[in-house]
């Protein structure tokens, strides 16, 4: 490597800008006819592309309750939280003049019993409840549609019958 290509790549490691964390809520229910479950999203204030619910960590939450704030302020909904994520996404958010940063998504699951009339941002955002493949086809970052289509797979996991064993 020479001289200046090794100046070039230290000045491109000072300028780096560190990953920024989110919290996302994957909002879920079970049709009450065919108990399918299905998912909510939503399209975002600014270029109203289709998302999930999602945000900067809060002074005071923890990460899983940041993720069922944003829900419940971007979609109007409420139900029962994970604790635990389901894993995370990457994606480069557009800030205010232009720059750009990268910000790394934790999703956490709520099963959803509540549905609000009025909340914070109704009528800024559209919201539809479609099937998970559905919803992984409408969402753009790679990582999150993966997210989406694994974690349909261990819902529908859960939901089948065991097999009884033999008792011995």
């Amino acid at each position: 490597m020479n001289f200046l290509d090794r100046i070039t790549s230290e000045v491109r490691l000072m300028f780096r800008r560190p990953v920024r964390v989110q919290c996302a809520a994957l909002c879920y229910r079970f049709k009450k006819k065919s108990a399918q479950p299905e998912m909510l999203v939503i399209t975002s204030r600014d270029t109203g592309r289709w998302v999930i619910p999602k945000g900067w960590p809060m002074d005071g939450k923890t990460s899983h309750e940041a993720a069922a704030q944003e829900a419940w302020e971007e979609a109007g909904v409420k139900g029962e939280v994970s604790e635990q994520s389901i894993g995370y996404y990457t994606y480069s958010k557009g800030l205010d003049h232009g720059m750009k940063v990268a910000c790394r998504v934790q999703v956490y699951p709520i099963v959803v019993f509540e549905m609000a009339r009025r909340f914070k941002e109704k009528g800024v955002r559209k919201l539809e409840w479609v099937s998970f493949p559905e919803a992984a086809s409408r969402v753009a970052e790679p990582e999150l549609k993966e997210l989406i289509l694994r974690f349909e797979q261990q819902l529908l996991d859960t939901m089948r019958p065991q097999p009884l064993s033999a008792a011995g």
